[in-house]
C-alpha cells in the first residue's frame, strides 16, 4: 500500500503524540500520519514504571495518548526500514510505502540487550506488553530479578516491593545511586531499599542466565547465581536511528539536529531520546526524559508547520521511589564537587553539582516548583561556592 501526508511521523510514541498537538496549533488542514513500531501506539511511558503501580486512583485508561483525536493517522505495529529522500518516502518491513511533505524522525531508543533471550519471563522493560506481563508475574511474594541500577531498574525494584513480591536488585555500584548522588544520600538512597525488604546485590554484573520452565537462573560474574521466577533487566536504551544514518543522514550518539530541530536534510526533522541537539545550558546532549519528549515533540510540530521559534528548552528529569521523590537539571555525576543544601536533614533540600566551580547540574530533593530557579542557576556560568549557594534555592 501507499499513503501520502502533509507531515510524516516515524515513531508511535509520545513525541509523536505532541507533535500532533504542535502541528494542529499552526495547520488545521494539513494531513498528518504515524508509523512507528509501538503496537498500541502513545502512551505515557513513565507510568509504566510509576503510577501504575504506587497509585491505585491511577486507572490503566490513563495512559493512552490520542493523536487520532487531532486528525492524525496512526499505523502502528509497523518498523520503517529505509528512507528515500530523493523521493520524499519511508518503506516498511511489510512493503507499504509512506510519502511525506515533511518528516518527523521520533523513533526513540531500544532496551539494551544481554546473551539473554527475551521471553514470557524475561523482560526488556520498555512497552505496554512488558507492563502487562511483569504486573501477571508480580505479587503472592513471587520471586522477582531486577538487573540495572539506573532509573528504570531502581524505579521498578521499588514498584514490586510495594506490590507483595521477592525483589533482589543486581547492580554494578558498590552503594546504590552512588554514580549519581553523593555519598551520604546514596547510603541513604540503599537503605530505603533494604527497609522495604528488597535484596541487594551490588558490585555485580550478570554474566549469563537462562530459562527452565517456569524458573529464571541467572549467573552473575562474581559466580553466584540467583534463581527467580523472572526477570526484568533496564540497562538503559540505544536510539534508533539505523534508517536515518543509512539515508545518509547526520548521527553520532543519536540524529543530529540543529536549534530547529531539523536534520542536514531541510525537510527531514528529529525529535525525542533519537535527537542530539544543543541545548542552550548544557551544550549538544541526547535526552531520554518525558519531559523533553513532551516539549521537544510540541515544537517540533510547530516548527514543521511554519513557526520560526527555535527549541531552546532545557529539560529535566525525575524519579519517585518510595518516599523519595527527586527533580534534576543538568549533569549529575558524583565524580563532581558537591555542595548540598539540606532543609530537613537528607530527606528535602539541593545537591549542586559543579565542575572548576561552575554549577553543572542541580538535584531537587522533595523540593517541587523550583526547577526555574535550578536552570538559572545553570545559566549564570560563573563561580559558585558554598557561601553564594547555600540558601540560593529554598
Amino acid at each position: 500500500m501507499r499513503y501520502d501526508y502533509d507531515y510524516l511521523i516515524v515513531g508511535a510514541g509520545m513525541v509523536s503524540a505532541n507533535a500532533t498537538a504542535g502541528i494542529r496549533e499552526r495547520d488545521e488542514r494539513g494531513s498528518i500520519g504515524i508509523v512507528g513500531s509501538e503496537p498500541n501506539g502513545p502512551v505515557t511511558r513513565p507510568a509504566l514504571s510509576k503510577k501504575l503501580w504506587t497509585d491505585p486512583e491511577f486507572g490503566f485508561d490513563k495512559i493512552w495518548m490520542k493523536p487520532e483525536d487531532k486528525g492524525a493517522t496512526l499505523h502502528a505495529d509497523t518498523r520503517i526500514v529505509s528512507l528515500d529522500r530523493d523521493h520524499r518516502t519511508v518503506t516498511a518491513d511489510n512493503g507499504d510505502v509512506f510519502g511525506y511533505g515533511r518528516l518527523l524522525i521520533a523513533t526513540g531508543g531500544e532496551p539494551k540487550k544481554l546473551d539473554l533471550a527475551p521471553s514470557e519471563r524475561v523482560l526488556y522493560f520498555r512497552t505496554v506488553e512488558d507492563y502487562r506481563r511483569l504486573r501477571e508475574l508480580a505479587g503472592s511474594q513471587r520471586h522477582i530479578a531486577v538487573v540495572g541500577g539506573s532509573y528504570i531498574g531502581t524505579e521498578l525494584a521499588a514498584a514490586l516491593a510495594l506490590n507483595d513480591t521477592r525483589v533482589t536488585l543486581i547492580h554494578p555500584e558498590q552503594v546504590l545511586g552512588d554514580r549519581v548522588f553523593p555519598p551520604d544520600l546514596a547510603r541513604r538512597f540503599q537503605e530505603m531499599y533494604h527497609a522495604h525488604g528488597v535484596t541487594l546485590m551490588g558490585g555485580r554484573r550478570l554474566a549469563s542466565g537462562r530459562q527452565d520452565d517456569d524458573t529464571v537462573t541467572l549467573t552473575l560474574d562474581s559466580g553466584e547465581t540467583v534463581a527467580a521466577d523472572a526477570v526484568a533487566l533496564g540497562l538503559g536504551v540505544e536510539p534508533v536511528c539505523d534508517f536515518a544514518a543509512a539515508a545518509g543522514l547526520a548521527v553520532d550518539d543519536g540524529i543530529m539536529v540543529d536549534e530547529m530541530l531539523r536534520t542536514s536534510d531541510p525537510n527531514i526533522f528529529a525529535a525525542g531520546d533519537v535527537a542530539s541537539y544543543p541545548d542552550n545550558l548544557l551544550g549538544r546532549q541526547r535526552a531520554e526524559h518525558v519531559d523533553n519528549a513532551n516539549r521537544m515533540g510540541q515544537q517540533a510540530g510547530a516548527i514543521m508547520a511554519g513557526s520560526e521559534a527555535p527549541y531552546t528548552h532545557t529539560p529535566y528529569f525525575y524519579s519517585n521511589v518510595f518516599e523519595l521523590g527527586y527533580q534534576a537539571v543538568g549533569t549529575l555525576d558524583s565524580s563532581l564537587r558537591t555542595i548540598e543544601d539540606w532543609q530537613e536533614p537528607q530527606s528535602r533540600g539541593v545537591v549542586y553539582y559543579l565542575e572548576e566551580d561552575v554549577v553543572k547540574g542541580v538535584l531537587l530533593v522533595n523540593l517541587k516548583e523550583r526547577l526555574d530557579a535550578a536552570r538559572e542557576v545553570i545559566k549564570e556560568r560563573t563561580p559558585g561556592d558554598r557561601e553564594a549557594l547555600i540558601g540560593r534555592i529554598r
